[in-house]
């Protein structure tokens, strides 16, 4: 299911065994069951604090890890490019589908490519900007991770890690923290979907979630962080 670039970077950084290694897990999903994928992502709906705190206007914007366009289909309303990087193929698929659908789609290049080898120039972008994808590990983002999307955004510009997972390692690293307050909800499709949903992604919750026979369902009943946050570092001029 990986080509020899993803295995360097998905399988030599962990365990090799996706039952023990979560994030080599979500990578078999991705390419795996990627429709099972964008249910779920579709549903974790971002804080209406962090779009508005977004720059609304610039020329371009390069996405790391979009994904099937949780961001991206935002980020196209307010940027004349979008460089959109997903390494795994069938996520691609879904996103590039979408954007033909979308009013602006066309501002969008959905491109293949990695957090520590990005396939855009130095100081490209006024935005360099990714949405629950970078971690500290090596492969997904990582010291290397963070100096490729320092390079590529341009003097005066912003890096922005949406949803990130360890805020601390980021501050050591001279990123701002801004957090939005407010309870907030998965928006899942259906009650039905929010069952299946739950049952495969947040096991611990599925019996409550069944229970209330809920479509929305907080994120402190699933017991994880709701994407509220984001970590951010303004490039030197």
């Amino acid at each position: 299911m990986l080509t020899e670039e993803e295995e360097r970077r998905f399988v030599g950084c962990g365990s090799g065994d996706p039952q023990a290694d979560v994030p080599l897990a979500w990578e078999l999903l991705y390419r795996l069951e990627p429709e099972l994928y964008d249910r779920l992502a579709s549903a974790e709906v971002l804080h209406p604090g962090v779009l508005a705190w977004l720059p609304d206007s610039v020329d371009r914007v390069v996405e790391v890890g979009a994904g099937t366009g949780r961001l991206t289909l935002e980020l196209v309303r307010r940027a004349r490019e979008v460089v959109a990087i997903e390494p795994a193929s069938p996520l691609r698929n879904i996103l590039s589908r979408k954007l033909a659908r979308a009013a602006q789609g066309c501002r969008a290049d959905v491109t293949p490519g990695f957090f520590d080898e990005l396939p855009v120039g130095d100081d490209c972008a006024e935005l360099v900007v990714t949405c629950s994808a970078f971690t500290p590990a090596w492969g997904h983002g990582g010291e290397a991770g963070l100096a490729e999307m320092e390079r590529v955004c341009a003097p005066g510009g912003l890096v922005v890690i949406v949803w990130p997972n360890n805020v601390s390692w980021l501050e050591a690293h001279g990123y701002g923290y801004v957090s939005f307050a407010g309870e907030m909800f998965v928006e899942f499709g259906s009650v039905q979907d929010a069952a299946e949903l739950s049952e495969i992604f947040y096991p611990k919750a599925a019996a409550e979630v069944m229970r209330c026979g809920l479509r929305r369902v907080s994120y402190e009943m699933l017991g994880i962080n709701p994407p509220r946050d984001l970590s951010f570092k303004v490039m030197a001029e």
